[in-house]
């Protein structure tokens, strides 16, 4: 437990063992030994620690659920994170899941979703069919705006964690804890961002991808679903038209509604031949000098996960677990959780 808790902030303060080790005046063989649990520091080190990682002392003894089990995705070839920010964003994962599963055992296994099937669909040769497949796979419309997808995907069983990492690089990535299926997303990124990200996730484990199909490959795919998923094909043409000459302000309009960057659209548009290769090209260039490739502004609502929320909220006001436990596991202020509950309860 301690030597998780280390770790993981440790970790989260992106320090290396060595880091960490000099700023308490220890050896990095020693922070080695504690985060494996092979030896147990002073009490002097242990406050000397929580100093230099900015925690409470009583953060080194956070309950972590050994018996989770987790199956996380292999970190692709193209990412850009080092070794110390992919094991972040594994800790991470565990220590948020330990929290979340928490509540789930005291509420009862029941108060989660029935488990979606992962690698149910069959991947054709059409981005299109695939896309629609998938909406089907989630009984969704076949046209149409979506509206919240983190609350479409929890509602199905999929759960989802939304990552405070500092990296531009890093979109997100899937795995398994305890069989169920869940996504990891960058929470620093616009909503539009995080929806596309959560649909291209959804597709590498939702869809059998061929034998013969290498990692770059399915990574294209998974992102033209992604945009087909959000905006298709067919909605694309009756919102733009067969034709258009130029980026005009209505495609703003058309964005909100979907919930996709003008990057998504005019790359749709372009695939499908509405927009010439000249007039999104001249689009990409002037997008690019205004830093829109990786911060394009946002025009829409926020996605958020509220399902691990609305599970604690449920058990305070169910009195289940107290107010402060409520708090703990949240990693929120005490007053706000109280505010919240507070304002739920009738007569």
């Amino acid at each position: 437990m301690f030597g998780k808790n280390l770790k993981y902030y440790r970790l989260k303060n992106n320090m290396s063992m060595k880091e960490l080790a000099d700023s308490v005046h220890i050896s990095a063989m020693a922070i080695s030994y504690y985060e494996k649990e092979e030896r147990k520091p002073d009490m002097k080190t242990i406050k000397a620690l929580a100093d230099v990682l900015k925690i409470r002392v009583t953060d080194f003894l956070a309950y972590r659920d050994e018996s989770l089990s987790f199956s996380h995705e292999e970190f692709r070839k193209s990412t850009k994170l080092n070794m110390k920010q992919q094991e972040y964003v594994r800790e991470s994962v565990e220590e948020y899941f330990s929290r979340f599963y928490q509540i789930v055992r005291i509420l009862g296994g029941e108060v989660l979703p029935k488990i979606k099937r992962i690698h149910a669909i069959e991947f054709s040769g059409s981005i299109d069919e695939n896309a629609l497949r998938l909406r089907k796979e989630l009984g969704l419309s076949q046209e149409g705006p979506i509206g919240n997808i983190s609350e479409i995907l929890e509602n199905r069983g999929i759960l989802l964690y939304f990552c405070d990492i500092d990296n531009d690089d890093f979109s997100g990535m899937n795995g398994r804890v305890n069989d169920r299926p869940y996504i990891i997303v960058n929470k620093n990124m616009t909503a539009e961002r995080i929806r596309s990200t959560m649909i291209h996730e959804l597709a590498h484990f939702m869809f059998q991808w061929p034998d013969d199909m290498d990692e770059k490959e399915i990574e294209k795919a998974a992102n033209a679903i992604s945009g087909a998923f959000l905006f298709p094909t067919g909605d694309m043409e009756r919102e733009l038209g067969i034709r258009r000459r130029a980026i005009t302000n209505d495609m703003i309009g058309i964005c909100k509604e979907y919930g996709i960057s003008m990057y998504m659209l005019v790359m749709r548009a372009n695939k499908d031949g509405i927009i010439n290769d000249n007039v999104a090209r001249n689009f990409y260039i002037k997008a690019n000098k205004a830093g829109w490739k990786k911060h394009e502004p946002s025009r829409i609502d926020e996605e958020k996960s509220t399902l691990f929320h609305q599970l604690v909220y449920r058990a305070v006001t169910e009195d289940e677990i107290s107010l402060q436990k409520g708090a703990e596991l949240l990693k929120e202020p005490y007053d706000e959780v109280n505010r919240i509950c507070s304002a739920m309860e009738v007569g």
